[in-house]
């Protein structure tokens, strides 16, 4: 029972962490506008570069993956929390290990559902790459940043940040599943992938278009674009 309320809560809570509408609000508080009117549409970092300018979209970008670091932290010190002030024996340090895990891949899946689909955006969002690679730097730094050094060598080589975010998304899979990781950790890293390349599907029917626009140029039409977070 334990288990189930500290799981009801940490996936709240990450839910909640995820919907903070970071680049929504840099529109608002910057020039007073709702960047969903502009560029891609989106409220992700790169629709925020478009839209405001270089430094907030580094100030979008950073917040944006701190969401997912912040879900994992609070996930991996609320669950055995929970359990030293239950009335409930505790569970043995074997058990706890066992079940931590999936406590935190149901954080990781919440952080990334509110970053798409926000709660204070009508159940809009960005594509939840950046979130995603602070769920990654949390849950295992190698995989993170593995998918962090893809993501950059692939967005100076293409200049494209929707392929990038799939590339390293790709390699994030490849990672978790080549090293030593619990069951959870890599179910969560398919599942969260998966979730990011589908967010993408408009970017790479583009890609296959060859109509994406690279970083630095305009979308070639008004709902075109791609962003990382």
């Amino acid at each position: 029972m334990v288990f189930w309320i500290a799981s009801a809560v940490v996936s709240a809570v990450a839910y909640l962490l995820g919907s903070t509408p970071t680049g929504y609000l840099a529109g608002k508080l910057l020039k007073g506008t709702d960047i969903r009117e502009h560029g891609s549409k989106s409220t992700g970092a790169t629709n925020v570069l478009r839209t405001l300018g270089k430094w907030p979209a580094l100030a979008v970008l950073v917040v944006d993956v701190l969401k997912g670091v912040a879900a994992v932290v609070f996930a991996r010190w609320f669950y055995p929390w929970c359990y030293t002030i239950s009335s409930a024996e505790p569970p043995s340090a074997p058990s706890l290990l066992a079940l931590l895990p999936w406590a935190i891949c149901l954080a990781g899946l919440a952080v990334l559902l509110g970053h798409g689909r926000s709660i204070w955006l009508n159940f809009t969002g960005g594509k939840s790459a950046a979130t995603g690679l602070g769920v990654l730097l949390a849950m295992s730094w190698p995989v993170g940043v593995g998918a962090a050094v893809t993501f950059a060598a692939s967005l100076a080589l293409f200049r494209i940040v929707s392929l990038s975010s799939m590339l390293a998304a790709l390699t994030a899979v490849t990672l978790i599943c080549g090293l030593e990781q619990p069951l959870p950790y890599r179910l969560l890293v398919i599942a969260g992938s998966l979730y990011v390349i589908v967010r993408h599907r408009a970017n790479i029917q583009r890609l296959l278009a060859r109509t994406e626009p690279r970083l630095g140029h305009s979308s070639p039409r008004p709902n075109a674009g791609s962003q990382i977070s």
